[in-house]
């Protein structure tokens, strides 16, 4: 009790000398007063020093008193002796231990807590590495921008897709990295919008390293990181999607040119057909000659209507794996010959000449006659189709003794084939744009040439070709 006084007047005197010094040391004092302002304020401070030092003094003599104490206490313990302890000795063993329990307390819970959040954060990086792994994972370009149009995450595909290095856009607005004004606007308005649970889809165009491409862009939103204030103000993340759907256009179109081709090879013939079976019906057909004239137009006809029907079957067959292959050794060279000989009508109708250079007739093929027969013939007639008149058409076969292989090539001097259409001309229901005035067809001859020679024989395809001065296909089978 005298020691809390003792420090009590040494606070207040150490405060009053403050105050006097600072406040009062100008202030004129009463002519009784010996002492000046200056005087009275450092005596006051004087005062509490020597007040402090012995307030120490004597809190330094308590300590040591208390430290010999627990050392007495502690050399009785050692030889069984008990000294009933002091009442400052018990309160201080109550504090200390009250201390000590609530001291492990709070570190066992303090330890507990820095384990649970060591284990969400795990559990949370985890997460984030899988949904990471799923976003570069996918072939579509992926875009995530947060509530303040910052882009988060992005993958391969879009950094590929959209023109952008994708080690420098984390955490850079996404008008500084995409190039289409566009793209960024729909990113935009899709967080303002007042949906944060709704999708939108668009069909939009957008030029990339691989030209000018049309993709499907979807975007969402997703909540963010923020609270409720702040993402009502700012708006929720978005994530962007982008699917190239550039071939299933293409693949469309084509067939919608399919159907319409197909619709007119099929019209064509029946047409005539009907139109001669009429003039049969009504008697106009009067002699002999001109009857047989009108069947052998109605027999063309059947026949072409026949061969745009096989093709179509054909294909569907071997495709599905349903057709049934007849492969026997064959001749390759008989083949070809009997291919020509029926080719070669149409070719003098446009004044074609046909060379051929055809390998001796034993050398043999494992093959189906009567498919490998209908590729040839194929070909043949593509060639006179797209070769104006008083041109030619080269067949040759060729002979590797050493590889096992026969080569077929047929060329010839027509309008030839532009380079942006030689990867495609095997495609299903392609057809070259330039060359569509000069015949008609569905895109279904080529495929189905593909398919005999590479999926039924197991040979290799090729065509070469130059604008204005010819075309080259041609195949290559083993030898037997």
């Amino acid at each position: 009790m005298r020691r809390g006084w003792i420090l009590l007047v040494t606070m207040a005197a150490l405060v009053a000398g403050g105050v006097y010094l600072s406040f009062a040391r100008d202030v004129p004092l009463p002519s009784w007063v010996p002492l000046s302002a200056g005087k009275i304020g450092a005596i006051l401070m004087l005062g509490a020093a020597f007040t402090g030092v012995a307030a120490v003094v004597l809190l330094m003599r308590d300590t040591n008193q208390l430290t010999r104490t627990l050392r007495l206490a502690a050399e009785h313990g050692k030889h069984g002796m008990v000294t009933p302890p002091s009442r400052e000795l018990r309160g201080l063993a109550n504090a200390l231990g009250d201390l000590m329990e609530s001291t492990e307390k709070s570190v066992n819970d303090a330890l507990m807590q820095a384990k649970e959040l060591e284990i969400q954060l795990k559990v949370a990086t985890a997460e984030r590495h899988h949904a990471e792994a799923i976003i570069y994972s996918i072939s579509d370009a992926v875009l995530v921008t947060d509530p303040f149009d910052d882009v988060v995450l992005a993958n391969d595909s879009a950094a590929r897709m959209l023109g952008f290095d994708l080690a420098h856009v984390t955490r850079k607005p996404i008008g500084d990295i995409l190039k289409d004004p566009k793209l960024t606007e729909l990113i935009r308005e899709m967080r303002q919008s007042d949906s944060r649970s709704g999708r939108r889809i668009i069909e939009h165009p957008i030029r990339t390293s691989e030209g000018d491409r049309t993709f499907k862009v979807t975007l969402s939103c997703v909540a963010g990181s923020v609270n409720a204030a702040v993402a009502q103000s700012v708006g929720a993340g978005v994530v962007t999607v982008l699917h190239d759907m550039t071939r299933e256009k293409e693949v469309a179109e084509m067939k919608n040119d399919f159907v319409s081709n197909v619709s007119h090879e099929l019209r064509t013939p029946l047409a005539s057909i009907k139109a001669y079976v009429e003039m049969l019906i009504d008697g106009e057909a009067d002699d002999e000659k001109t009857q047989r004239e009108f069947y052998e137009v109605i027999q063309n006809e059947s026949n072409r209507l026949s061969r745009l029907i096989d093709n179509i079957l054909n294909i569907s067959r071997i495709e599905s794996g349903l057709v049934k292959i007849n492969k026997q050794p064959q001749s390759l060279m008989v083949i070809v010959k009997e291919a020509i000989e029926v080719i070669t009508p149409q070719a003098k109708a446009k004044n074609i000449k046909i060379i051929e250079h055809v390998a001796p007739s034993y050398y043999q093929t494992l093959a189906d006659k009567d498919m490998l027969y209908q590729a040839v013939l194929n070909l043949m007639s593509n060639s006179v189709k797209y070769t104006p008149e008083n041109g030619s058409i080269t067949v040759q076969t060729l002979v590797d003794e050493n590889k096992k292989k026969v080569l077929t090539r047929i060329s010839d001097t027509g309008v030839g084939i532009p380079p942006k259409d030689l990867p495609y001309v095997f495609d299903k229901f392609y057809r070259v744009e330039a060359n569509n005035h000069m015949a008609k067809g569905t895109g279904l001859g080529l495929p189905l040439v593909k398919h005999i020679v590479e999926q039924v024989h197991k040979g290799r395809i090729f065509v070469e070709s130059t604008v204005g001065k010819g075309t080259i296909f041609g195949f290559e089978l083993d030898l037997v």
